[in-house]
């Protein structure tokens, strides 16, 4: 059967010539395709079906990606930009002292672990651990009879030494011994006044006594115990006022002087400050690390603070300036400049519109969770605080300050 009289059993419609070609019918086309495919084998025919199918699949995706693509680069030009929310603060100036952060060993000004020179039994203890003592208190005594006998020996042979002087100096006088003579009598009493002298410093050595007034701490021996030279008997230490030994760069040289303001913290005793001053520079720098040794003196009424502590200190290195204050997390720090969002209001009063408008400013010093701004803002501004990193010129704005980000220029770590 041919095309013509295909057409006219099924009475095809006779379309216009002004219809488009694509439009048209194409049954030729269709019946030489389907020629073709019944004269080929099996599997060629399966193979070449399942192609059109995936080519007319893959045709589809990448149309509907081309189309999506074409939808977002015209929404795109459009101008329109959602509406995006973030948190703000008002700038306002604070008074802003310069401040060096550091940390810290607790010394005590003065501070021993005292110890027996000689060996021996102890005797007696007259202290408890813990006491507050003055200087000159005799705290232990060790068994000293048989020392005690050779002293009194000496005391006797000392006082006859001086008195065969004395007489030999009598004789002298009148001529009776010769000079000679004298000079030993000298030199025996000399002898027995130096052996009078160590026998004494042994007998001293029996008892242990408070070198400077402090506060003792445990007690590590018992009467009766046997204990040998160097046996640790108690610790004395003077805790009011300690000192504090930090550590800083060359750099704050310059920034740091004798008497300037100290302000420490200890996590013992956290939400509390100790205060004092500078008292000591060291004159040279190590130079293994580049730092100079800075010592501080702390006021410890309370002998809240102890030896060997570590702590956080702040150095007031400087008067008082006012600086605009902003959370950190408000600056968007890039290597072309840093920036921050103002919120600008924009619309007419029955509906306003609020704005975001980027602008570069100049960082100061840092304090905490604050960074303080010299040129870009001024007082009274309102910046993006949180949220500004989905934001460009121009994003319409929803404030939400319900959750505020940390602006404390002393922060505390906290446990939640």
């Amino acid at each position: 059967m041919t095309f013509t009289e295909f057409k006219e059993k099924i009475r095809l419609p006779k379309f216009p010539d002004w219809w488009p070609r694509w439009l048209r019918p194409r049954w030729p086309r269709f019946r030489r395709t389907r020629e073709f495919l019944r004269r080929q084998p099996p599997q060629r025919r399966g193979m070449i079906i399942m192609l059109l199918i995936v080519g007319i699949l893959f045709g589809g995706i990448f149309g509907y990606k081309m189309f999506m693509r074409a939808m977002i680069a015209m929404f795109m030009s459009s101008g329109f930009l959602p509406p995006q929310t973030v948190s703000t603060i008002v700038v306002h100036s604070e008074s802003w002292e310069p401040q060096i952060e550091t940390v810290g060993t607790l010394l005590a000004v003065n501070g021993a672990d005292l110890s027996v020179e000689v060996s021996g039994v102890v005797q007696e203890i007259d202290f408890n651990s813990g006491d507050d003592v003055e200087a000159g208190t005799v705290l232990m005594r060790l068994r000293a009879d048989d020392d005690l006998g050779r002293l009194h020996a000496q005391e006797a042979a000392a006082d006859l030494a001086n008195a065969s002087y004395a007489r030999d100096l009598r004789q002298f006088q009148i001529r009776a011994i010769s000079q000679a003579a004298l000079d030993a009598s000298a030199a025996n009493l000399k002898s027995a006044k130096a052996q009078l002298a160590e026998q004494q410093a042994i007998v001293n050595k029996k008892s242990i006594i408070a070198p400077f007034a402090g506060h003792l701490g445990i007690r590590n021996v018992n009467v009766g115990q046997f204990v040998t030279p160097g046996t640790k008997v108690v610790t004395l230490q003077v805790l009011d006022p300690i000192y504090f030994d930090f550590f800083l760069p060359q750099q704050d040289i310059s920034k740091i002087k004798t008497q300037q303001k100290v302000v420490a913290r200890v996590d013992s005793f956290p939400g509390e400050t100790f205060e004092g001053a500078v008292s000591g520079i060291d004159p040279k720098v190590d130079p293994a690390t580049r730092n100079v040794a800075v010592r501080a003196t702390l006021y410890n009424p309370g002998h809240k603070l102890l030896p060997g502590m570590y702590g956080t200190a702040v150095v007031i290195a400087g008067t008082a300036h006012r600086y605009l204050t902003v959370p950190q997390t408000a600056i968007t720090f890039n290597p072309y400049g840093n920036t921050v969002y103002l919120v600008d209001k924009k619309g007419t009063k029955e509906t306003p519109q609020l704005i975001a408008r980027q602008t570069f400013v100049t960082t100061g010093e840092t304090r905490g969770d604050q960074v303080a701004i010299l040129v870009g803002i001024k007082e009274g501004d309102t910046i993006v605080s949180a949220g500004q990193l989905k934001l460009q010129n121009g994003t319409p704005l929803i404030i939400n300050n319900s959750i505020q980000p940390t602006n404390n220029p002393r922060p505390t770590p906290t446990e939640q």
